[in-house]
C-alpha cells in the first residue's frame, strides 16, 4: 500500500506550520480534510486537476505530488497529530474498494483516520454498517464529483444508520469551486430536517453558499464546518465580511481543514489565512485543535 521510501531531510514548508501551531500554545494540528487515495486512482485525480477542466475551472497546480509514504511524514513533521483519508465514491460500485484500501492505510498509518465513503447504490447501507461495526471514524461524500443529491431515497438506511452511531460526514456540498444541479444547501437542509441529529462537517464552509450553511450550523446541532482552501488567496471565494462575527460565535463548530496534498500553495498559508481574520488566539485554538480533537477523540499527549 505505502511505498518504503522516506524524503530525505525535512520539507522545506515545515518550519513555518510548526511555528505557528507552537505560537499558540498547542500540542499540533488535527487536519479534518486531508486526501489519501489508492494510486491509481490517486492519478486520476491529479490528472483532472492538471487538465483545468470543467470540474475545476482553473488552472490548479499540486505542491504535495509526493508518493504515500514521503506525504506521512511531511504531516507528521509538520506536526499534524490527527488527519482522515477520505475516499469519495465518483459511481456505483467502487465505495467497498476504497473503504478497505482506506482500512489498511489506517492501520500502517496511526494517525490517520479510518475514513470510509458511500454513493447511492442498493448495497449502501449494508457496507456502511459494516464499516462503522468495524470502527470507521469519518465518511466522506462528494456531490459535485459524484453527481448525487444527499437525500437520495437509495441512501435513506445510511443515514439512519450515521445519526444513530454519531460518526462524522465530511460533506463537500457546496458549489465551490464549480457548482453542478446537485450541489448548493437544498439537499442538506433536507436531510437534517429528516435526520437533524447527524453529524454532518461541511467542506469549504460551504462556499459559496456559506450564508445558508452558516444558518444550518446554528439550526442544527451536530452540523459543524472545515475551513478547507476557504479565506486563501488562491481559493477565488470571498468569505461575507458581515458573517464573520457570526462565524467567531460558531467557533466550536470550525474545524482546521486544508485539502493537503491538493493544494497549489504551501500548508502554512491556510493557517496565515485564518490568523488574519483576526477572531483571537481562542477561536484559532478551537479550531486548530480542540475541535478536532474532541470530534474525533485525539488525547493532548
Amino acid at each position: 500500500m505505502t511505498e518504503p521510501t522516506a524524503p530525505p531531510g525535512p520539507h522545506p514548508d515545515v518550519a513555518a506550520v510548526r511555528a505557528f501551531w507552537q505560537g499558540l500554545g498547542l500540542p499540533g494540528l488535527v487536519d479534518a480534510h486531508v486526501h489519501f487515495l489508492p494510486p491509481r486512482i490517486q492519478r486520476a485525480v491529479y490528472a483532472v486537476f492538471d487538465s483545468a477542466g470543467p470540474k475545476i475551472g482553473r488552472d490548479w497546480p499540486i505542491r504535495y505530488r509526493q508518493d504515500h509514504a514521503e506525504r506521512v511524514e511531511i504531516l507528521r513533521a509538520m506536526g499534524v497529530r490527527r488527519f482522515p483519508t477520505l475516499p469519495y465514491a465518483h459511481k456505483p460500485g467502487v465505495a467497498t474498494y476504497l473503504n478497505e484500501w482506506a482500512a489498511l492505510f489506517a492501520r500502517e498509518v496511526p494517525e490517520s483516520l479510518w475514513s470510509a465513503t458511500f454513493y447511492p447504490e442498493e448495497p449502501a447501507a449494508a457496507y456502511v454498517e459494516e464499516a462503522v461495526a468495524d470502527g470507521a471514524e469519518v465518511f466522506k461524500v462528494h456531490l459535485q464529483v459524484g453527481e448525487f443529491h444527499l437525500d437520495d431515497p437509495l441512501l435513506d438506511g445510511v443515514w439512519g444508520l450515521l445519526e444513530d452511531a454519531g460518526t462524522p460526514v465530511v460533506v463537500h456540498a457546496g458549489s465551490g469551486p464549480v457548482g453542478n444541479a446537485f450541489t448548493g444547501p437544498a439537499s442538506t437542509e433536507r436531510l437534517l430536517r429528516r435526520f437533524p441529529r447527524l453529524a454532518l462537517v461541511v467542506a469549504h464552509l460551504g462556499a459559496p453558499e456559506c450564508a445558508e450553511f452558516l444558518a444550518l450550523a446554528e439550526r442544527f446541532e451536530q452540523v459543524r464546518f472545515d475551513t478547507t482552501m476557504v479565506f486563501t488567496d488562491f481559493f477565488g471565494v470571498e468569505y461575507p465580511p458581515d458573517l464573520l462575527p457570526r462565524l467567531r460565535d460558531l467557533g466550536h463548530k470550525v474545524l482546521l481543514g486544508t485539502d493537503f496534498p491538493t493544494i497549489p500553495y504551501p500548508y502554512a498559508h491556510q493557517l496565515e489565512s485564518l490568523a488574519r481574520l483576526d477572531l483571537g488566539d481562542d477561536w484559532l485554538r478551537a479550531v486548530c485543535w480542540e475541535n478536532g480533537a474532541a470530534l474525533f477523540g485525539v488525547p493532548e499527549a
